[in-house]
Parts: C-alpha cells; structure tokens; sequence
C-alpha cells in the first residue's frame, strides 16, 4: 500500500514536468508528433543496440536457414521492422517482406534495404501486426518481431496472427525487453516511469512480461530464455529471446 502510493506520487510528478507533453497528448496532437519523430530517433537508437547486442542477434539468427522452405529461399517476415536494423543478419538470399503501422520508417527501410544487398527485399506493408490481413495463410517460413511485444495492443492477437501467416514448422524470432523482477529497484522504477515512457516512446511499455503471451500461444515448441542485456539504460536490460516453431 505504502509503495503503491509512492509509485503514485512519483508518478504524479514527473506528470507535471512533462505537463506540455500531456496536454498535446489530451489535445490528440501528440501521437502525430511522435509517429515523425520516433524514426528519427531509432535510427539513432538501433545503431547503439545492434552494437551492443550484436552477438546476441548473430546466435539468434543463426540457424534462420534452418526453416527455410520448399521454394528453397527463405521467406521472412519482419513485423515492426522499424529502421532494418536485422536487416544485415539474415542469410543471404533472404526473401524479406515488411510491416509497420508507422508509414514514416519506408525512407529510413529504402536506406537500409540498399546497404543490405544481399537480401531480396519483397514490400512494405503499414499495417499492425494484429491485423496483417494482407499477408496471406501459411505463406512465410519465419516472422521475426525484435523490440516490438513491447509497444502492441494485444499481445495475445498478434501472436494469433504469426501462427496464421506461418506455414506449418514455421518458426517466429523474438527478442524484446520486459519487466524486471517484481523485488528489484528496477521494477520499481519501471512501473514509475512507464506512463510517461509509454508518451515519449510510441506507445511502449516498460512493465511487459511478455514471456507469459509466448507460453500461452499454441506453439508446438518454444525455446526462451530471459538474460541482462548489456545496454546503458538499466530500465530495458531485463530481456527474452528465443524462437517459437508452429
């Protein structure tokens, strides 16, 4: 009672130093703004984190060909593809089809999809990632979704739409920061913090356990595994990755 209170209090706050941000915010100004900064920022922001989680991302990815299918190229789909930056680790020959709700990322993705020669980059689609109605049923062999879980509406209807446009022992690539454990000092600051991170950062979230929506999807196998990652910003160290086989 007494923490919940000071979450409260703390919360309250920092609300009224980011006053201008709330107010365009209740106005309906402020997602407009965000939808053309945010790329901006990831740009910067993904070059940091594909340096710091490099060898991460490589064991990751490397056993993408592994699912590749009867066409003999392997067909992926990124969903909240951002800026491309997975881009340079897939395989080569890679045929790469991408979703965002944020049509402000297809010049940054152009950028990325010319330094990136090595992939056979299919389309850019602005759509959710619960309703990618114009992918078609069981048509890729892997979706990937890296720092995405975070910011969705619904968890449970995109892992519902994964499922749908994978084809049978398809698999889907995750790797997504979440919530700290419930003892730690980082908890408690993520849970201060999460309203109005949530503003400044489209729509993400700091509190996610989004390992919980993985294990309750109808994945014929699962292999997670949370680490610390090796970031700067100790709030989004708390991480899972892993993929998922229909």
């Amino acid at each position: 009672m007494v923490m919940a209170l000071i979450i409260f209090i703390l919360r309250l706050a920092i609300g009224i130093l980011l006053f201008p941000m709330y107010l365009l915010n209740f106005l309906g100004l402020w997602n407009q703004i965000c939808k053309m900064w945010f790329p901006y920022f990831l740009r910067r922001f993904t070059v940091m984190y594909n340096e710091q989680m490099a060898s991460k991302k490589r064991e990751l990815f490397s056993n993408l060909p592994e699912f590749v299918g009867p066409s003999g190229k392997l067909s992926l789909l990124e969903v909240g593809c951002g800026t491309g930056a997975n881009f340079k680790f897939y395989p080569a020959g890679c045929r790469v089809t991408c979703i965002d709700p944020n049509p402000n990322f297809e010049k940054f993705l152009i950028k990325s999809v010319a330094e990136n020669r090595h992939l056979q980059f299919e389309r850019f689609v602005v759509a959710t990632g619960e309703n990618m109605q114009q992918v078609a049923d069981g048509s890729v062999d892997v979706v990937v979704c890296t720092l995405v879980l975070c910011s969705v509406q619904s968890q449970e209807r995109i892992l519902q739409e994964v499922c749908r446009v994978l084809r049978p022992g398809g698999a889907f690539y995750f790797l997504e920061h979440v919530a700290a454990e419930s003892s730690t000092w980082n908890y408690f600051w993520q849970q201060v913090l999460d309203p109005s991170w949530y503003l400044l950062f489209d729509g993400c979230n700091l509190t996610r356990e989004s390992w919980k929506a993985l294990e309750r999807a109808r994945f014929s196998k699962l292999e997670l595994q949370h680490l610390q990652a090796p970031l700067s910003l100790e709030l989004v160290r708390p991480h899972i990755y892993g993929y998922a086989v229909k």
